[in-house]
């Protein structure tokens, strides 16, 4: 009950203490005393009222003592705040608290820890560790973050619809960012003990919360179609497995559908986003037969709604699938993007379109280089055995 309750319970305690840090350490205290209780007196008929009757009269000490009075945005209304909520009727108020990590008060680089922190529950030191980021450092913005928020004032309300409709592209990034940092950088792991499994569960909030909002439909879509192929993304060897070489009865039909009907939820909007044609793809990708000149067409929309390097480097694989090897690295040349040159898949993508037009030694060096920006021992090993099969017969599409 508590993992799935947490970021509930905590949004709306900060929503009426503004204080993110507070309510967190109220929140706890009364986990606390729940441990120590309910094994003795039994489990409450409503345990989130309880907790959040207990964490509130926490907060409402806390307000009321002298220190904090001179130190705090305490103010008389609180105790008007606390009157108005009842305890037994427990609102929803995590895409507040989302809206709210989203704030441009809120710098950029914080957004998605701050959300993943206060949202899910997730520890200071795994959002550390997804993001590349020292414990201590990450634990430290964090930290600054949530004393911005207080001490700015940031207000825990719904926005008026404009603010909305600039804010929550922020949040969508967010929670695909976090995802697709999980999905490159660590496809050995199981979604359990990923950050996978928790951006997923935050799409999934959007569309509970946003039920007719086409791009937040399209997120959750595209994130469950992905999620759908995790399981064979590794061979039974451990060794990493393309998307066109994987075993289709490995996947998760359940997800696959769910994708599918939020997709079909999200049609019938006028002018599709950047989410929906993702989503769209990686349907495609699901197809019996994958069509390739649909594909094409699909991201060749997306390019124009939301470009991003990886969609351009796909699209040039596409182009030398369809249109030769040539055509391909002349779509490839035209990226201009800088990250280019450290992006792996682009190096994949190179190496496989130069062994198509029979330059082998220049293919060598480009998978040499993919391995390099490799940090995945799995997908080092399928790379190496791209490499080492060049002057082979043939040779499969990146695939990614």
């Amino acid at each position: 009950m508590v993992g799935r309750s947490y970021g509930r319970l905590l949004a709306l305690l900060a929503a009426q203490s503004r204080d993110i840090a507070a309510a967190e350490d109220a929140l706890a205290d009364a986990l606390e005393r729940a441990l120590q209780r309910w094994p003795r007196d039994g489990v409450p008929v409503n345990p989130e009222a309880w907790l959040v009757t207990v964490a509130r009269n926490r907060l409402r000490d806390m307000w009321k003592s002298l220190a904090y009075r001179l130190a705090g945005p305490w103010t008389e209304d609180h105790d008007h705040a606390w009157e108005m909520a009842d305890p037994a009727v427990i609102p929803d108020r995590r895409l507040e608290l989302m809206l709210v990590c989203a704030h441009p008060a809120i710098a950029a680089d914080i957004r998605t820890p701050l959300m993943l922190q206060t949202v899910l529950g997730v520890d200071a030191a795994a959002i550390a560790s997804a993001f590349a980021v020292a414990p201590a450092t990450m634990a430290q913005r964090l930290v600054r973050a949530k004393k911005r928020i207080r001490d700015t004032g940031i207000p825990f309300t719904s926005p008026e619809r404009a603010d909305l409709d600039a804010r929550l592209p922020e949040v969508l990034e967010a929670v695909y960012g976090a995802y697709s940092i999980d999905w490159l950088s660590v496809p050995q792991a199981s979604a359990i003990e990923s950050l996978s499994s928790e951006a997923l569960h935050l799409a999934m909030v959007l569309v509970e919360l946003l039920p007719d909002e086409p791009e937040v439909l399209g997120l959750a879509a595209l994130m469950c179609l992905c999620e759908a192929r995790r399981p064979a993304r590794l061979g039974p060897d451990g060794n990493f497995v393309a998307l066109d070489e994987q075993r289709r009865d490995r996947w998760d039909a359940e997800l696959c559908a769910r994708g599918e009907r939020l997709l079909a939820r999200a049609h019938g909007f006028e002018r599709p986003g950047r989410f929906q044609y993702e989503a769209a793809i990686q349907s495609a990708h699901c197809a019996p037969e994958v069509d390739r000149h649909v594909l094409r067409k699909l991201y060749r929309a997306l390019m124009r709604v939301g470009p991003s390097l990886g969609a351009a480097v796909a699209l040039a694989a596409l182009d030398g699938e369809i249109d030769g090897p040539d055509a391909g690295l002349r779509t490839l040349d035209t990226i201009t993007d800088r990250s280019a040159a450290a992006f792996q898949p682009a190096w994949v993508t190179r190496g496989h379109l130069l062994a198509g037009a029979g330059r082998v030694d220049e293919a060598a060096a480009a998978y040499r280089r993919a391995i390099e920006l490799t940090a995945d021992d799995a997908v080092r090993t399928y790379l190496a055995g791209r490499l080492m099969g060049l002057r082979s017969t043939g040779h499969t599409g990146p695939g990614w």
